[in-house]
């Protein structure tokens, strides 16, 4: 198994069980504005991983990824002097649309700094949803730098996509939903997997899981190209990524992981796989075939990971996390035609 899984463990954080008691109050916050996404199945599916499979379908999220569930806690926890003065916030693509839709839902402002390369798809998505969509160049700009400038002369809530405690304790809800529907079913879960940008979303449901499922063993799949996480958790230190890199997976490219995010994953996480492009486009044509479902190249990536062999699922009950479904039309149809 292509893995980090027996890197150095920093002793235990601190606070480890108040971020457990936030992502139970997220849950409780957000719920009724949220959809409790389904767990999907497939005999076939487990016949070819040998293993028992549920697959997290947070594509069928409002705005169509996870990313809803943090960007709702978060806005849901500003005060009222806050909102007064908006939101402003950075994103490849689906934190745009969560943050925007939120943010129109309370009758806030959100100027939402966005990638010129992101798809098409995500900054329409954006503006549709209400944001002002500033957009920037990768590699000449530095979105943190125009955030607090627009932050400094509008007093603007800066939200960033990961490193804040309340998104991921939002995040962290994917993971405490999984545990409550695979109990339903008699299951307990050997494994769970998630998509790695930032670490957000890794970082959230390592902690609901350390809580609600200590057995459960979670890891993180990231891009070829992208592996800061992985390459992080083997050195005990945050690495970063080589300017330039390109991968299929637009939601997945980080510098490196978050200051918040990776002393989390570094206590909890299990392990982390790197995934291919052609990985990737396989594995988004199982989902299309089996469930006919549509999942964005960054949101497949732990299905990839599975029917690559990159983690050991023989023999298992698994939760992987489909984590969004928003990619443009052409993108979609060439990385499933084979």
């Amino acid at each position: 198994m292509s893995s980090v899984s027996n890197f150095k463990k920093i002793a235990p954080i601190d606070g480890l069980s108040a971020l457990y008691s936030d992502a139970v109050a997220a849950s409780e916050r957000i719920a009724g504005q949220i959809v409790k996404t389904p767990i999907v199945v497939n005999d076939e599916l487990d016949r070819l991983l040998s293993a028992r499979v549920l697959l997290k379908a947070e594509t069928l999220q409002v705005t169509g990824s996870f990313k809803f569930r943090g960007a709702l806690n978060r806005v849901l926890r500003m005060t009222e002097e806050e909102r007064k003065g908006g939101i402003v916030a950075w994103s490849s693509g689906n934190h745009a649309l969560a943050i925007s839709t939120v943010a129109a839902r309370h009758g806030i402002t959100a100027t939402i700094l966005m990638p010129s390369d992101a798809p098409r798809t995500k900054i329409e998505g954006a503006q549709r949803c209400g944001g002002t969509v500033r957009l920037y160049d990768r590699a000449t700009e530095v979105r943190e730098t125009i955030g607090a400038e627009i932050a400094a002369a509008t007093g603007a809530v800066i939200i960033p996509p990961y490193d804040d405690l309340d998104i991921m304790a939002g995040q962290g809800t994917v993971a405490l939903e999984i545990t409550e529907q695979a109990r339903e079913q008699g299951l307990a879960l050997d494994m769970l997997a998630v998509s790695c940008s930032g670490g957000g979303l890794a970082a959230g449901c390592a902690v609901a899981m350390h809580g609600a499922s200590p057995q459960t063993r979670v890891y993180c799949v990231e891009p070829e190209g992208f592996d800061d996480t992985a390459r992080s958790l083997a050195s005990g230190r945050r690495e970063g990524n080589e300017a330039g890199a390109k991968s299929l997976c637009d939601a997945l490219q980080v510098a490196t992981p978050g200051e918040l995010t990776f002393p989390v994953n570094q206590a909890l996480l299990a392990g982390a796989v790197v995934v291919t492009d052609a990985e990737v486009r396989r594995a988004m044509r199982v989902a299309y075939d089996l469930f006919k479902l549509v999942v964005e190249p960054g949101g497949v990536a732990p299905l990839a990971a599975a029917l690559a062999g990159k983690l050991d699922v023989a023999g298992k009950t698994v939760a992987l996390v489909l984590s969004g479904g928003n990619v443009d039309h052409d993108k979609f149809a060439a990385c499933i035609a084979g």
